[in-house]
């Protein structure tokens, strides 16, 4: 009776966590997408700069001001070249968000920047969405973590011997007459 209560409760958890994903991963492409768009108007001025005199190339603007004999224009040239480093890396974060939904995942778990990551983890606010990604997700997680709760218990009564017939009595018996 227990054990069926624990299987609920497992499964009913697993649903809880597994409606979050979907909500996760949306509150993730949106952070990005915000960055991404900041970080294009940061560098707006810099690439008009960099079209009327470098054809376009913010490296080339980011070289011109590096080799200038004035300290301020290398200064900046550091400023710069922070922007347009942040920018592709907003631009890679946000290419990754745009495929279907297991590369997402893959990305989120495996090559997202930590930072973002982070910061969507900390404004997150918990939430159950009905939509269906959501509950598919729910479902999966749900199933997964009652059955890894139910093998981990198995295991550990089939280990400490709960739930096997004691034959070896018998057989030792036997063995001796």
């Amino acid at each position: 009776m227990f054990r069926s209560y624990l299987r609920l409760a497992m499964f009913a958890l697993g649903l809880l966590i597994g409606v979050q994903v979907p909500g996760f991963i949306d509150d993730y492409s949106k952070r990005v997408t915000a960055h991404r768009d900041e970080s294009e108007q940061s560098l707006l001025g810099f690439r008009q700069t960099a079209r009327q005199f470098f054809a376009g190339d913010l490296n080339a603007l980011v070289a011109h001001y590096r080799a200038s004999t004035d300290d301020v224009m290398r200064s900046d040239a550091d400023s710069i070249a922070h922007l347009v480093e942040r920018n592709s890396l907003m631009e890679a974060e946000w290419l990754a968000m745009q495929g279907p939904w297991y590369a997402q995942v893959w990305h989120l778990a495996s090559d997202a920047d930590q930072a973002l990551l982070q910061e969507t983890y900390d404004a997150y606010s918990y939430q159950i969405l009905l939509a269906p990604q959501a509950i598919a997700w729910g479902i999966g997680c749900a199933l997964l973590l009652a059955w890894l709760v139910e093998l981990v218990f198995v295991g550990l009564g089939w280990t400490l011997g709960y739930g096997r017939k004691h034959k070896t009595i018998a057989y030792e018996k036997r063995h001796w007459r």
